[in-house]
C-alpha cells in the first residue's frame, strides 16, 4: 500500500482517512471501502512501530555493554 512512504506520511494520511469520517464529504457507499483503507494502514504503521521498538532495544542493548 504505502511502503515507500515515511512512519510521518503514514500517520498523516491515517489522520486525513479518519477525518474523511467526520467531514462534508462523507457516505454510506464510501464508507465501507475508506474504512478497510485506513485499517489496513493502522496495521502498516502498526508494523512500522515494532519493527522501530525492535530496533531501538538492539540499540540499547548494544549501548549498555
Amino acid at each position: 500500500m504505502s511502503e515507500n512512504k515515511t512512519l510521518n506520511q503514514k500517520i498523516e494520511d491515517l489522520e486525513t482517512k479518519v477525518e474523511w469520517f467526520y467531514s462534508d464529504e462523507f457516505s454510506l457507499d464510501r464508507a465501507t471501502e475508506n474504512y478497510k483503507n485506513a485499517i489496513g494502514l493502522a496495521k502498516e504503521i502498526e508494523k512500522d512501530l515494532t519493527e522501530l521498538k525492535n530496533k531501538i532495544e538492539v540499540l540499547s542493548e548494544d549501548f549498555s555493554k
